[in-house]
Parts: structure tokens; C-alpha cells; sequence
């Protein structure tokens, strides 16, 4: 007869369950898909309509706002204590910044590099590799600092020279390490919201580009109409960021992805909660779920589509004013999500993912186990092991059957073990209505 075998831990001795639940396809109905695509046509409606183009946009006046303060909010972090009268003077706080975090690359004209490439106040910002909020920039900046350099791309090259000695602070290299990371980072938080110079005499000023936003000057490819000119893109989008195609700008442009997927999230995980009864652990909106991921995709496609056919409509031919109102953070998304979504079909991501989750289930199947060891009494486990261990030994001392005997009785006595038999043990055996009981 097959005996079935009950356990307190499946998540290790089921393996087979355990594969299929990690292996499960979820599945989207007409309701995921139309939801998808609605919440798609809002964060699109958003983006047309208040996000638009630097310089004629809602949210930018909001995020430009945003960044002023945040901008003032930390120049009084590190120091900056104005006058009653400049409180709200962002120009003050940014030339507060620009003072305390000091550094050798933050040249600005063409004759501050030996007029070997064209720059100015309104491009150096992307033209420095140094000045990009991202790890490129991290990268450069420190190499920059520790060898008092500076590097900029200029015609699709990386072009460094060498500046005045620069002198970190710090006694050893990790502390100096540690205050080119601050410097750097606190050189980008003085020209995020544009110069004091320009805060101050026309408005808005230049700020610092979107992460990775300055590899586009390698893209020197193309033949794109600008009004009579062709030019490339490379160019293009040098000329979109000394309009306003900013961090800034970049921050309102998030605003509709942000929308469009925690719209899509929220709906999911309510439909799931509610509709489908999940326990609160499974209605969580991560990237196993294969249903949501769909949906991610048919939210952010429908709302990159409403982007480019207004950016197309709207520029009428001028490829500049197309590319300064496609939303660049809609489509990085978008195309995010379909490599991701190529890679878990094609089993690049997913059994990476499924290991991942089953090593999950496997450890709190051993803190389960763990936990119950802990409760073992382990010195009364060694003391009856003990005992055991030497009523064996003696066992293989014996010579004969009666010697084994003699053993025997003198283990069950010593063990406080219960005889199976009552009186002598030849006697009981030879009653054919006598049975041994073994407690």
C-alpha cells in the first residue's frame, strides 16, 4: 500500500508544486487590457497637455519651482544663512553653492579650453562629462578632480585637458574619495535650477541635463530638418537642452510615466484583493507577475503613441520642436519594458527570476527547521545517545548466546526499559497463547 507522507514544510519536500507556482503565467482579460490602455490615454492627456515643451509647459513651471526649493533647501543644509531680504532669492543660495563646492572643470567658453572646440555658458553644462547627475558624471568628475583634468565631448570625441592643480581634502584616499563624491555632488545641485548669473538677469538659466541625456552628442548621424538647415542629432540635441531640455524639464516629463504605471498598479492589485480573493502578500505589483507586465507595456505604448503623433502634428516638419516635445523619459520607459519583457520570453530573465524566488522559499523553509531545532534539548539528547552508545559497545563483548542474554536483561534494567515478557523468557515462549508487548 502507498503510504502518503505528511509534512510541516512542503516549500522544500513538494518541489513540484513549488516549480509550478513559480512558473505561472499569469494571463490578462479584456478588463486588464482596457484598463492598461486608459490609464495609457491619461498619462497621454497629461503629457499633451501640461507637459508639452520647455518653455510652454505647466508642470515645468511647477518642477522649475520644485527644484528652487529643493535647491535652497539644501544650500541652508550645508551653510547658507541669508539675509531677510534674500530668503527667497534662489540666485543667493546658488551662488552660496558655487562658492562651497568648488571645483577644476567648470569651464564655460570656447578661450577657457584653447578655443580647441566652440562652448558656452548655455551647453557647457552637457558638453562636461562631469556635470551629468548620473554615474557617467560621478565617473568623470572624480577622475577630473584627483588628476586636474578636465573632459568634454565635442564633435562626437571625449576631449580632456589639463587645468590648474586641484587639491582634495583629506589624509588618505578613501576620505578624499569620500569629498570628491560631495563635491561633486554639490557642484551639480549649484547648477541644477542655472548659474547665479543667469538666476539673476534672464529668468530661468541653464540647469544640468537628464541622466545619460549627454551620450546623444556621440550621435553624430542623421540629417534632420530644421526649419532650412539639416542637421544632425548630435546637434539637435545640444540645441533642445540650450532651450530648456533640462533635469528640470525631465522631471515634468516623469510625471506622466509616474501617473500612467501607478494607476496601472493600483487597479491591478485592487482587481486582485477584491475580485480574485489573493492574500495581501500576492497583490503586490512586482515584475513576476506576467499579467502586470503586459499591462505595463499597453499603458506605456498607449501613452508614447499619444506623445509622438502630438509631437508630429505640433512641430510641423522642424525636427528640433519635435524632438523638444517627445517626452525622452515615456519612451526610455517604454523600451525598457519591452527588452525586459523579450528577455523573460526568450528565458534570458526567467530562470534567473525563478531561482531567485525558489532560493526565497527555500530559506524560510530552513528558518522553519532552524526554529524547531532551537527548541531541542540538546544535553539530555547527548545524555540518552550516551547511554545507547554504550549498551551497544557492551553488546559486542559478548562471546555467547547466554553471555547476549545476561546483556540484554541487565540493558532493559539499566535503561528502565519494560520487559516484553513476564517471568522466564523459555517458559513464555513455549505458551503458545504467549505474546510479547512492547511498550
Amino acid at each position: 500500500m502507498e503510504q502518503k507522507i505528511e509534512t510541516k514544510y512542503p516549500l522544500i519536500l513538494n518541489s513540484s508544486e513549488n516549480q509550478e507556482l513559480l512558473q505561472k503565467n499569469d494571463k490578462c482579460d479584456k478588463y486588464d487590457y482596457l484598463t492598461a490602455v486608459a490609464c495609457g490615454v491619461i498619462g497621454g492627456m497629461v503629457d499633451i497637455f501640461f507637459v508639452g515643451a520647455p518653455g510652454y509647459s505647466k508642470l515645468g513651471n511647477w518642477t522649475d519651482t520644485q527644484v528652487d526649493n529643493a535647491v535652497k533647501g539644501f544650500a541652508k543644509m550645508v551653510g547658507w544663512d541669508p539675509k531677510e531680504a534674500q530668503k527667497g532669492n534662489t540666485a543667493s543660495a546658488i551662488g552660496f553653492l558655487e562658492k562651497k563646492f568648488k571645483v577644476n572643470y567648470d569651464q564655460r567658453y570656447g578661450s577657457d579650453v584653447g578655443d580647441l572646440f566652440n562652448m558656452s555658458t548655455k551647453n557647457h553644462h552637457m558638453m562636461s562629462l562631469s556635470h551629468s547627475p548620473d554615474i557617467v558624471g560621478l565617473f568623470f568628475s572624480l577622475l577630473n578632480q584627483f588628476t586636474s583634468t578636465s573632459s568634454f565631448i565635442a564633435n562626437g570625441q571625449i576631449i580632456s585637458i589639463n587645468t590648474e592643480t586641484f587639491e582634495l581634502q583629506g589624509n588618505n584616499f578613501i576620505s578624499k574619495l569620500f569629498c570628491g563624491i560631495a563635491n561633486w555632488f554639490g557642484h551639480i545641485m549649484s547648477d541644477i535650477a542655472g548659474s547665479s548669473g543667469n538666476r539673476g538677469s534672464f529668468g530661468r538659466g541653464t540647469g544640468v541635463v537628464i541622466p545619460f541625456y549627454e551620450l546623444f552628442q556621440f550621435c553624430k548621424f542623421g540629417k534632420f530638418n530644421v526649419g532650412n538647415d539639416k542637421q544632425d542629432l548630435a546637434t539637435i540635441a545640444v540645441r533642445a537642452f540650450q532651450e530648456g531640455y533640462d533635469f528640470r524639464f525631465g522631471l515634468a516629463s516623469s510625471i506622466p510615466v509616474v501617473i500612467t504605471d501607478l494607476s496601472i498598479r493600483l487597479i491591478w492589485s485592487i482587481r486582485r484583493y477584491f475580485q480574485y480573493g489573493k492574500p495581501i502578500k500576492e497583490c503586490i505589483p512586482t515584475s513576476k507577475h506576467a499579467d502586470l507586465r503586459i499591462m505595463l507595456l499597453f499603458g506605456n505604448g498607449t501613452l508614447c503613441i499619444m506623445d509622438g503623433i502630438d509631437a508630429g502634428v505640433r512641430s510641423g516638419g522642424n525636427f528640433l520642436a519635435f524632438f523638444m516635445r517627445i517626452n525622452l523619459v515615456a519612451w526610455f520607459r517604454f523600451v525598457t519594458l519591452v527588452l525586459k519583457e523579450v528577455c523573460i520570453r526568450v528565458g534570458i530573465a526567467s530562470p534567473l527570476q525563478m531561482n531567485i524566488e525558489a532560493y526565497k522559499r527555500i530559506n524560510e523553509a530552513l528558518k522553519l527547521y532552524l526554529h524547531e531545532l532551537e527548541k531541542l534539548d540538546v544535553e539530555l539528547f547527548k545524555k540518552e545517545t550516551e547511554e545507547y552508545n554504550n549498551v551497544v559497545n557492551i553488546f559486542t563483548t559478548a562471546k555467547t548466546d547466554g553471555e547476549l542474554n545476561v546483556m540484554l536483561l541487565n540493558a532493559y534494567y539499566r535503561l528502565g526499559i519494560n520487559k516484553p515478557w513476564e517471568g522466564d523468557f523459555d517458559e513464555h515462549m513455549s505458551n503458545k497463547n504467549g505474546t510479547l508487548e512492547f511498550e
